[in-house]
């Protein structure tokens, strides 16, 4: 794959500073950026064009379509038949940008990043807090936020193991969701497959959709279930939130599913619901392996907040046999790579033989929260079908930190995979995915699309130099090939490199006051 030389690619972003040859003398130029000869991609889905776009006051101020003379602006790229696409959205991201760098996420493209995902809040600490910091810092990538119904759960005092709420429980909870919502932020997310989602009962759930429907939210859920055989019934639980109610379903996957007739079988129960008027949506990512805790593969009865040394001496047989069967039914201990410490990078089958001891026996050792691993357990077949189907959003499910792939190449993949070497997707269906239509499931009215008056975050990329660097076993390296990143109208990242730390901003859902 060629690559320009680091002088040349600099050569080419930075074009000369145009001042005031337009009969305006020494007029100021009215554009602070002009990205000319590009190949727009707006984000629609639309076909591609050659044109100009021109940057003012952090918006598309001017979009010409075709060659001619360039308007006067402060800086001036020659895009050179590159492409030029909206800031790609993560719907679903882990990390705190207060604390991290967001330059894995820049780095393929992506500009605006949604945090608070499965259950949890955005932050460890106090979430009013945690904003007013973010709106007083800024960030790398604009961060839209979510908040936990765990977390939800907990601010109000709320047991774990809690499963009837009480109506004092359920007032107090819905009286910290609306103050929360009073902050800005843009839904709720669950993890029902997690504690202590795991808990929470029909009444719970309905109290919690009609909550956030009656703010105008969106409720962002990991499903109770992604098994093959439980999948459909799991996202018949979501939807009785609320029929109602905007949903989406996070990282849509089946775990021990096979072939593409099953994915379209899935795709078909999507969209029944979406032809009987329930707003349903659902984002993916483009990889084989999940990432999630090894209490994944522990029985329910094994969890916290239960004390697990008494399950081991009270249960332990009837542990060890689900284990077993959980494990192999998931492709083994071959398909657990472990992501943190002591056993990162090492599969189960690893571990066991460092220990010595069968592998059911390190799995009892480590218990529930003995770390998290990637989980080799969906089909190429059945992902292909589902990563490229108009039903589907692109996000990462991952973080500055964790131990996958995904949070370092997602964006790069879906482009030097499906749509560069197999075809199986058009490029501008691809941009669509990560752009336009994560904005209009978010309702970002003014984001997503390259539009006159919308935010101007952008990307210029050759789809061609585009690659992902992240494997399983070295994750944390950054996608190659996306030489301009605007968020805000602002370069953030440039030839590799970061401009501006603070070009983002947190994104207020829309209607809601500071």
């Amino acid at each position: 794959m060629t690559r320009l030389p680091a002088m040349l690619l600099s050569g080419w972003l930075l074009a000369a500073c145009a001042t005031g040859a337009t009969g305006r003398g020494a007029a100021e130029p009215a554009h602070d950026i002009a990205i000319v000869n590009a190949r727009i991609i707006d984000g629609s889905g639309a076909p591609a064009y050659v044109g100009d776009v021109y940057i003012r006051d952090g918006r598309f101020a001017d979009i010409r379509r075709g060659s001619g003379p360039a308007l006067p602006a402060h800086r001036v790229v020659d895009a050179a038949g590159r492409v030029l696409a909206p800031g790609f959205i993560d719907l679903h991201a882990h990390g705190d940008p207060l604390r991290q760098s967001f330059e894995n996420f820049a780095a393929m493209g992506v500009t605006t990043v949604v945090l608070g995902q499965d259950g949890s809040n955005p932050s460890a600490g106090p979430l009013r807090e945690w904003i007013g910091a973010l709106d007083e810092r800024g960030s790398l990538t604009n961060v839209a936020a979510l908040v936990g119904h765990g977390a939800l759960r907990r601010a109000a005092g709320i047991a774990d193991d809690t499963t009837d709420l009480s109506a004092a429980e359920r007032e107090r909870m819905v009286a910290v969701l609306e103050e929360w919502f009073g902050l800005g932020i843009h839904g709720v997310s669950s993890g029902l497959e997690y504690v202590p989602g795991i808990s929470a009962q029909p009444a719970e759930l309905r109290l919690l959709g009609e909550t956030v429907r009656a703010h105008g939210g969106i409720l962002m859920s990991h499903l109770r279930s992604e098994d093959d055989d439980r999948l459909e019934q799991a996202i018949a639980e979501f939807v009785a939130y609320d029929p109602k109610a905007r949903l989406h379903i996070s990282h849509l996957k089946v775990v021990y599913g096979r072939g593409a007739e099953r994915a379209r079988n899935l795709l078909a129960t999507l969209q029944s619901y979406r032809d009987a008027g329930v707003e349903l949506t659902a984002d993916i990512y483009p990889y084989l392996a999940s990432h999630t805790w090894i209490g994944i593969v522990f029985p329910p009865w094994a969890l916290p907040p239960v004390d697990y040394a008494t399950v081991v001496e009270q249960r332990g047989e009837e542990l060890r046999a689900w284990l077993r069967e959980r494990v192999t039914r998931r492709g083994g201990p071959d398909a657990i790579l472990f992501g943190t410490e002591p056993y990162s990078g090492k599969t189960l089958t690893e571990v066991a033989r460092e220990q010595g001891v069968d592998y059911i026996e390190a799995l009892v050792a480590m218990g529930p929260r003995g770390g998290s691993a990637a989980h080799f357990t969906m089909d190429a077949a059945l992902q292909d079908v589902l990563v490229t189907s108009p039903l589907t959003a692109l996000a990462s499910d991952g973080g500055p930190s964790m131990r996958h792939p995904r949070g370092y190449g997602s964006f790069a993949r879906l482009i030097e995979h499906h749509v560069v070497a197999t075809g199986q997707l058009g490029l501008e269906d691809a941009v669509h995915k990560a752009s336009g239509m994560p904005a209009a499931i978010l309702e970002l009215g003014d984001r997503g699309l390259i539009r006159i008056g919308n935010h101007a975050d952008a990307v210029v990329f050759d789809p061609a130099r585009v690659r992902e660097t992240a494997t399983y076993v070295e994750p944390f390296g950054l996608a190659e090939g996306f030489d301009l990143v605007l968020v805000n109208g602002r370069i953030a990242r440039e030839g590799g490199e970061v401009r501006d730390e603070r070009a983002g901003k947190l994104i207020r859902r829309m209607g809601s006051t500071p």
